[in-house]
């Protein structure tokens, strides 16, 4: 019998798993308490007090935030044995003013209607889990044998560079099991992680008048056919590897010939060689732009996220499957993906990210929350949470 299996046949845990279902509009409540407080990635402080007050009410032990915010709490295991990282970022995509306002889609609050919002799934879900969980281990008076540390962590968008993993895996170490919970993309199992580069491309020029200038090359048109080079790479499809600008700005006036411009690039692939050819075609094209007399380009790199992979037929991986099917779902996708497992996945250690429930529009305002799986993911949250940290009834 294997360990899911057997946690699964506790009667406790089975009334645990049940009870989510009773509690999926409490966790949808929480969801959109949590969306509510603006956290822009670099700007979470007020989402991180939110969850350190939380984790303080629920009874966990060593509540602490950090410098970087994120936010640390311990439910304690029966035999100090190599503890368990529960993670999911508090940090959104969306500015501070971005209107945070909720849609249900039939008008009602049951927590099972369709439900808009931005940052709802990615991740207010996810933190809102992480609370749910460390509450189910309370009530249900759940002692692993390993402690379990509950971490809302800082810094996974955007510029952020996994900042809040990073603090979270030199804390803990290659001692430690990670699992990380995002609120969307239930049933998916990432155990492989996407590297991804990220560059700063700056194009400065002496500028001048549109008329009296006319002919003196301009920041902005330098860095438009540079941009046009980068699209005009060829990208493999196998593994898949992707580019993207995803910013560009410059200029002073509609009759200034720019004297400065600049874009964000973002390069990523499923394999580590791929994205160093890729790189590598990035940086060739900046040099080729650099040659042109008055024209200074110059590259810098703001981002990385480091690739790995991890066997699918191994725990942490394969006990999250099997998790998926005690809770009733046999339709488990094994993914690759950017989240902040990448980091232990890189560096070999136990990882794995799952999903709550089903979610679409992911960074755009109309970003949505299907919350009809949330029973069923957070069963298998609960299910391989305490696969990692060990756990018999009969220890009990």
């Amino acid at each position: 019998m294997g360990v899911v299996e057997k946690i699964s046949r506790s009667r406790r845990i089975k009334e645990a798993i049940n009870g989510f279902v009773k509690t999926s509009g409490e966790i949808v409540d929480l969801t959109i308490a949590i969306q509510q407080i603006p956290a822009p990635t670099f700007s979470e402080s007020l989402r991180a007090d939110f969850v350190e007050k939380s984790f303080g009410d629920l009874g966990l032990r060593d509540v602490c935030q950090d410098e970087i915010n994120n936010v640390y709490a311990r439910w304690p295991g029966s035999d100090g044995g190599p503890p368990v990282i529960i993670s999911a970022h508090t940090d959104t995509v969306f500015p501070i003013d971005t209107d945070l306002t909720v849609r249900f889609d039939n008008g009602s609050e049951s927590g099972q209607d369709i439900i808009f919002g931005p940052g709802l799934a990615d991740n207010s879900l996810g933190v809102a889990g992480l609370l749910k969980l460390a509450e189910t281990l309370r009530d249900y008076r759940l002692v692993p044998s390993s402690d379990i540390w509950f971490v809302g962590n800082v810094c996974e968008e955007g510029l952020g560079n996994l900042r809040g993993m990073r603090s979270i895996v030199k804390r803990f170490g290659e001692a430690a099991a990670y699992i990380v919970v995002e609120g969307g993309s239930f049933g998916s199992i990432f155990h492989q992680a996407i590297g991804v580069r990220r560059f700063r491309l700056d194009v400065s020029t002496p500028g001048g008048h549109s008329w009296g200038d006319f002919g003196q090359p301009s920041a902005v048109h330098h860095l438009s056919r540079i941009i046009t080079a980068l699209d005009e790479i060829e990208l493999s499809k196998r593994p898949k590897t992707a580019i993207n600008v995803g910013i560009i700005e410059g200029g002073t006036s509609v009759n200034t010939i720019a004297a400065s411009a600049s874009c964000l690039v973002d390069c990523r692939s499923a394999g580590s060689e791929h994205l160093l050819t890729l790189v590598n075609a990035v940086e060739k094209i900046a040099a080729e732009a650099n040659k042109q007399v008055d024209v200074t380009v110059t590259i810098q790199e703001i981002g990385n996220r480091p690739a790995g992979n991890l066997p699918a037929d191994a725990p942490p991986a394969s006990w999250a499957a099997e998790a998926l099917r005690r809770v009733g779902y046999n339709h488990a996708v094994y993914m690759a993906g950017s989240t902040d497992a990448n980091l232990p996945i890189s560096l070999g250690l136990p990882a794995v990210c799952i999903g709550l429930a089903r979610s679409a529009n992911t960074h755009r305002l109309d970003e949505y929350l299907d919350p009809a799986y949330l029973p069923k993911g957070m069963g298998q949250l609960l299910l391989l949470t305490l696969a990692a940290a060990g756990f018999d009834e009969r220890d009990e």
